[in-house]
């Protein structure tokens, strides 16, 4: 279904249409956009790690994982103000200032004389991803309207984890048969090239879009009673003020906590347990393989069956295959684990970000976005601090179940908070009948 607003597009006149089906074409190239934006943090999941521990003989997991932490920050903080800038400068010109800053990283981990310089790189990354990977999500809500919002999120999401799969995969191939450096990050020169082409180029800002929802009076005002709220209104929102967009944020942030230990801790308690590198990165690629392929249908899912049934299930999924990784002792169960991950992670990772879309007016929406994503990817840095951390004083293993157990908690706060609080007054399918 799509809906025909009284807003006119800029360039045709015509009646501007919220809708996949009629935005499909600018949809498809937002979908190609996000891939290349995925491939950039995919070749980094099965090399760095053990750059570090190889080539730069970071003896300790927690030095090793900083380069994840500070990604992680670096991330948290772009989504925190993309949104709110987006709403200055349109998402378009973010979408290209987030591939300009991306684009120097594989030429500073190629040519990084030591760890620190990998340390920056990882900055840039952050902001790379936090920038164009918010605004591609931002976009692809802005032109599907509400009745297929959780879809729309599960194909941005899909395309973004199946190249990061793709990505991590090559770049173990390569580093198998041709070192660490420098070849497997000439897929990364390629990906900032292909991604920042294709945003100049090709794809126009989505505005009128948000001002064409925002006048069909599905949802209610702007909480803020603003027209633009601020930011610290919507920080508010999501952070305490609201049990439903706090349940929301928690999850997300502990969904990213385990992500960043499987990034950063599971390549090195795979190498500990004596696999080779194509191995590992077999393994690295398994995990967003299943998170990136399965979202096509989980965001659908949560669309039809509502979002905190998947939300809560996903969480404990996610906990039982962490705690299984550590518990198996051999590649095939581990591919069968990561793959349980990724299938808990798919069921998680679009409704999140559907759940807080539906919760908040069209004029609020990037804001808020930002905020959740703020608080989700600073989980991966986290996640990367508290798994060395453990890993050094305890061991891979108690690393490992400690981020299970509180991962099935997450899922457990979140079916009581995601009870209390409401997403929106009325059901999607209700207001779109």
């Amino acid at each position: 279904m799509t809906l025909q607003a009284t807003t006119r597009r800029p360039r045709t006149g015509l009646p501007l249409v919220l809708g996949l089906r009629a935005n499909w074409r600018q949809f498809a190239l937002l979908v190609a956009v996000n891939a290349f934006v995925g491939g950039m943090v995919g070749i980094e999941r099965s090399v760095v790690p053990l750059l570090a521990r190889d080539e730069f003989r970071i003896a300790s997991s927690t030095a090793a994982a900083a380069f994840i932490a500070t990604f992680g920050l670096a991330k948290a903080v772009a989504n925190l103000y993309g949104g709110k800038l987006s709403e200055h400068f349109t998402r378009r010109r973010i979408l290209i200032l987030g591939w300009l800053l991306g684009a120097p990283v594989p030429f500073l981990i190629i040519f990084a004389p030591a760890w620190w310089v990998v340390i920056v790189a990882n900055v840039l990354l952050g902001l790379n991803q936090g920038l164009t990977w918010s605004m591609t999500v931002n976009m692809k809500i802005d032109l599907a309207g509400p009745k297929r919002r959780g879809l729309a999120l599960g194909i941005n999401e899909a395309a973004g984890y199946l190249s990061v799969a793709g990505a991590a995969f090559l770049a173990g191939v390569i580093a198998e048969s041709r070192g660490l450096r420098p070849e497997p990050f000439y897929l990364g020169i390629v990906f900032a090239a292909l991604g920042l082409a294709l945003s100049v180029l090709f794809v126009r800002d989505t505005a009128p879009f948000v001002r064409a929802e925002a006048g069909h009076g599905l949802h209610p005002v702007p909480a803020s009673g603003a027209a633009r709220p601020s930011l610290r209104h919507s920080f508010a929102e999501a952070t305490w003020r609201r049990p439903y967009l706090v349940s929301v944020s928690q999850a997300g942030f502990v969904n990213n906590l385990n992500d960043g230990l499987a990034w950063g801790i599971f390549p090195l308690y795979f190498a500990s347990q004596g696999l080779s590198l194509a191995r590992i990165g077999v393994l690295a690629a398994a995990y967003p393989l299943a998170w990136g392929g399965l979202q096509l249908v989980t965001g659908w899912a949560g669309d039809v069956l509502g979002r905190r049934p998947l939300i809560v299930a996903g969480m404990i999924l996610q906990g039982v295959a962490i705690a299984l990784v550590g518990l198996v002792g051999d590649f095939a169960a581990w591919v069968a684990a990561v793959g349980l991950l990724g299938l808990g992670t798919a069921m998680v990772y679009p409704t999140l970000l559907a759940a807080v879309g539906d919760a908040v007016h069209p004029l609020e929406r990037a804001t808020t976005l930002g905020v959740y994503r703020f608080w989700r990817d600073a989980g991966a840095m986290a996640g990367a601090l508290i798994g060395g951390v453990l890993a050094d004083l305890f061991g891979f293993g108690a690393a490992i179940q400690a981020v299970a157990a509180l991962t099935v908690l997450s899922g457990i706060i979140a079916a009581v908070g995601m009870r209390r609080g409401h997403g929106i007054s009325t059901p999607v399918s209700e207001a779109m009948s």
